[in-house]
Formats: structure tokens, C-alpha cells, sequence
């Protein structure tokens, strides 16, 4: 089968979706003519003309205001947020509107908004374009956030958000962008269930998006030394399919848990959580956390390779789990 990198295959979701409904268009800054700040629009304008794929000012609320004002007509449209730091700058509209019209006006309204945004380190784009601020926006009812962490489940994901009638905030790690995968040509569509990577007996180790990477290079090495390490893909956080999760800890009664994200309030303190809440008694030791440090990412590239969580810090804490020991 061929092979595709994220960014091809999410632009393949885009020609697929295009093509299947003329309701669906996209806007974003420089999404047009450049093809997007990441290329993933590359060719869009060529091939679905200027009415469908059109650049917007630099304004993220004037691009997520009329995303929603479009969904609620019944137009499906496709908006990017070229770097994930910038949802501040449009909260009220993602918190206050996309997120709960659809409740606000009894069901009478649907919101098929998908809103395909960056997030990550590594790339040495600086504090301000490089956060990982996922957790912000799964703690908002009424709203969809999914991470794909390679090229089959990003085409596939983004294929499922794009029909979904609620929100979703599509979060494109950059650093996996050239990262290439089997990926089918036929349309298909991946669902927001969670699912073992890798079979293992010894410990769980729960990732989402890039670390999901980084998980299964460290259960790899772990083998080499007699670990049998299971590793979970979380590929939506909202909504969070817990049951391969709390089935796996129930096998292996050990959990570490990997994110980008920095360690505190981030969402592996919400899957940690539910761990306690429903395979307490499955659990042989604490639940451990490897996640980047709580400090703006930094611009200065040895800097920013020790702030981005690595398969080393993984292995220490699966063998520190293991043994009882303290993180």
C-alpha cells in the first residue's frame, strides 16, 4: 500500500470532503493562494476555485464567527486556526457559541464546524507557536477535540469530523506532518474511540498524538529488556473513550501516561483521575506522568529538545512504576 505523510493525507480528507458535498468550504489566514502556513491547502484553490477556499484577514474571530454562522445555515465548513496559541484570541466564539448554540437552541440548530488548528514543539517556532493547549478545550461541554497521531487516522478522523454535526477542534501536531503511514485512496472514516497499538502484559502506557509515537519507540526498547508494554492511542480527548484504557490497566495493573502538554492541569490528570475512579483496586502501583515541563516552550534548539518529552523519560518512568520507586 502507499504511503502518505499527515499532510498529505489530511489534504486528501479535504479533496475527498470537497468533492462529496458542496456545502463544505474552508477559510483561514493564507489558506488559498500560499495553501496554508503548514501547505496542508496546498492545492484547494486550483481545484475548487475561489468561492470554496478563500483567505481571510488576520482575525480568528472574524474566521470562527462566520464558521459558525455558516454551520448554522447548513453550510459545512472547514476553518483554520494556523497555530493552536491563538485560540484565545477567539474563545468567546469557540466557548460561548459553537459550544453551546446547538443546546441553547433546543436541538433546533446542528453546528457542523470543524475548526483544524496546530499545535507542538520541536520546530523551533518559539513560545508562542508551539503550545499544546488541548486541555483547555476539553474541559468546554459541546465541543469535539481529536489528535490524530499519524497519517491513516488523521485522513480518517478528519473524514468523521467533517461529518459530524457538533464542533470539533482538529489538532494537527506539526512535528508529524512529514511523519509517512499506509493510507488507503478509498474514502474511509475513523472513529473517536481509543485503541491498542501495542499488545503488552507488564504496563500501560496511554498516549495521544505525537508522544503516541514516542510511547511505542520506548515499549520497543522496553521489549529488548523483557518489559511487555501495552500502548493506548487516545485519538479523541473529547469525547474519551475510557474502556480499552481501564481494560488494559485492569490486565496490567500499572499505567504510565505520556502528553506534550505540560504536567499540570493537563489532560493526563484526567485520565489519571478516571483510572482511580473505576480500576483502583486493578492498580499495583501510582499512576506516572511524562509530560514537558511547566515553563514556556523555548526558542534555543537544545533547550526545546530537553522541554519535548523523549522515549528515554518514558523508559525511566515504566521501569520506576514498575519497581515501586518514586517519579
Amino acid at each position: 500500500m502507499r504511503k502518505l505523510s499527515m499532510r498529505q493525507a489530511v489534504n486528501e480528507a479535504l479533496h475527498i470532503a470537497f468533492n462529496s458535498d458542496e456545502n463544505i468550504f474552508t477559510i483561514g489566514e493564507d489558506i488559498a493562494v500560499y495553501g496554508g502556513q503548514l501547505r496542508c491547502s496546498y492545492d484547494l484553490l486550483d481545484n475548487f476555485g475561489p468561492e470554496r477556499v478563500r483567505d481571510t484577514p488576520i482575525s480568528e474571530v472574524a474566521i470562527v464567527g462566520a464558521g459558525i454562522g455558516a454551520a448554522m445555515i447548513g453550510r459545512r465548513p472547514v476553518v483554520e486556526l494556523s497555530y493552536m496559541d491563538f485560540i484565545g484570541i477567539c474563545f468567546d466564539q469557540i466557548l460561548n457559541q459553537a459550544a453551546k448554540m446547538r443546546y441553547m437552541y433546543g436541538g433546533g440548530v446542528s453546528i457542523p464546524l470543524v475548526i483544524r488548528t496546530q499545535c507542538g514543539a520541536g520546530l523551533g517556532n518559539g513560545a508562542q507557536h508551539s503550545q499544546s493547549l488541548e486541555n483547555i478545550l476539553a474541559h468546554v461541554p459541546g465541543i469535539r477535540v481529536v489528535m490524530p497521531s499519524n497519517a491513516y487516522d488523521a485522513k480518517g478522523l478528519l473524514l468523521r469530523a467533517i461529518r459530524d454535526n457538533n464542533p470539533v477542534v482538529f489538532v494537527e501536531h506539526k512535528a508529524l506532518y512529514k511523519l509517512k503511514t499506509e493510507v488507503p485512496e478509498e474514502p474511509y472514516e475513523v472513529g473517536y474511540e481509543s485503541e491498542v497499538k501495542q499488545a503488552g502484559e507488564d504496563i500501560t502506557i496511554i498516549a495521544y498524538s505525537a508522544m503516541v509515537n514516542v510511547a511505542l519507540k520506548a515499549a520497543k526498547k522496553l521489549q529488548e529488556e523483557g518489559i511487555s508494554a501495552e500502548v493506548i492511542d487516545v485519538k479523541s480527548i473529547e469525547p474519551l473513550d475510557m474502556a480499552p484504557i481501564l481494560q488494559s490497566v485492569k490486565k496490567t495493573g500499572h499505567a504510565v501516561i505520556v502528553h506534550e502538554a505540560v504536567k499540570k492541569s493537563g489532560f493526563g490528570g484526567e485520565i489519571a483521575t478516571q483510572i482511580q475512579e473505576f480500576a483502583f483496586a486493578s492498580l499495583k502501583r501510582p499512576i506516572l506522568r511524562v509530560t514537558a515541563p511547566d515553563v514556556p516552550v523555548p526558542f534555543a534548539r537544545n533547550l526545546e529538545m530537553a522541554y519535548v518529552p523523549d522515549e528515554t523519560q518514558v523508559i525511566e518512568a515504566v521501569k520506576v512504576t514498575l519497581k515501586g520507586g518514586e517519579g
